[in-house]
């Protein structure tokens, strides 16, 4: 048997087109009443053995809003975006263009002075990769949603470009089952 993680994502703590970058807000109401409703879809989470999550607002609330009682894990902190923290895409777009252009072309590139696209899949592979390797356990983590999509690529071994086609929407569940370097992808219904 192989080590399973759970990887919930956050409920939402701003409209789509309010989404900041290092948003640390609460849950707004949206949010709150989303993940009230899929509590009891989600309340087999509970059972897992260790339970994490990402160490912002929203993380916390959505875990503690479905009685998982986490550990926040600095590691499963959003990717640091620098001096972009606190902006929406389309406000430093207005302000950086080339930047932001040259950011979404180029994984290695980090012009807001934070972390890479690829440093920030590797950090989150490396979290993965140092989990306990107790046969059979079962882990869950509420996660950032770019967390999420940071794991997906790094267990698939998908080129950094992939992120960006991968959608992880509030309250989005996908299970990780294996070991270090050797992780599969389970679709949750």
């Amino acid at each position: 048997m192989a080590l399973r993680l759970t990887l919930l994502a956050s409920s939402r703590s701003s409209s789509v087109l309010d989404v900041r970058f290092g948003d640390s807000r609460s849950l707004d109401a949206a949010g709150w009443h989303e993940v009230q409703a899929a509590g009891p879809k989600l309340s087999h989470l509970a059972a897992a053995e260790l339970r994490y999550c990402s160490p912002s607002v929203r993380c916390r609330e959505t875990a503690h809003s479905l009685g998982l009682a986490p550990l926040a894990q600095p590691a499963l902190r959003d990717c640091d975006m620098g001096r972009w923290n606190g902006y929406t895409l389309r406000e430093v777009a207005a302000r950086e263009p080339q930047a932001v252009q040259g950011w979404l072309a180029d994984p290695r590139s980090a012009p807001h002075g934070g972390e890479s696209m690829v440093n920030f899949i590797q950090r989150i592979g490396g979290w993965l990769d140092t989990r306990p390797a107790n046969d059979g356990s079962w882990m869950v983590a509420v996660t950032e949603p770019a967390v999420m999509r940071a794991a997906v690529c790094y267990v698939l071994k998908a080129p950094p470009q992939a992120y960006w086609h991968i959608d992880a929407q509030p309250l989005a569940v996908v299970t990780l089952s294996g070991r270090a370097g050797e992780w599969s992808l389970s679709l949750e219904s």
